[in-house]
């Protein structure tokens, strides 16, 4: 019986969902988020452009090792324009995977 009492104490569910409006300078953090998620991918544009300038440089000048990290930082600078751009759809996803757990 006190296995019973146990899993029923760990199955409890406290009743928290995430509310809007809740605390004041919600608008001021989503604000500063959206402006660092901005810079984020500003800064992944250029990293784009540097990276793909040091891939073609290295190319046609025979440099090997300049042409291979021009396209690893190719690869990294895309894969995090694509992690920025979804950053909204893949907490949102996981937000809502999460309350299916019971």
């Amino acid at each position: 019986m006190k296995l019973m009492q146990h899993a029923q104490y760990l199955a409890y569910s406290p009743g928290i969902t995430p509310k809007e409006g809740g605390l004041p300078g919600l608008s001021v953090l989503k604000n500063v988020v959206s402006s660092i998620n901005l810079f984020g991918i500003i800064a992944v544009v250029g990293a784009l452009a540097i990276s793909a300038m040091v891939w073609a440089w290295g190319h046609h000048s025979g440099g090997h090792q300049a042409e291979a990290n021009g396209k690893k930082g190719t690869v990294i600078a895309a894969g995090c324009a694509l992690l920025l751009g979804a950053a909204n759809g893949i907490v949102a996803f996981f937000s809502a995977m999460g309350t299916q757990v019971h």
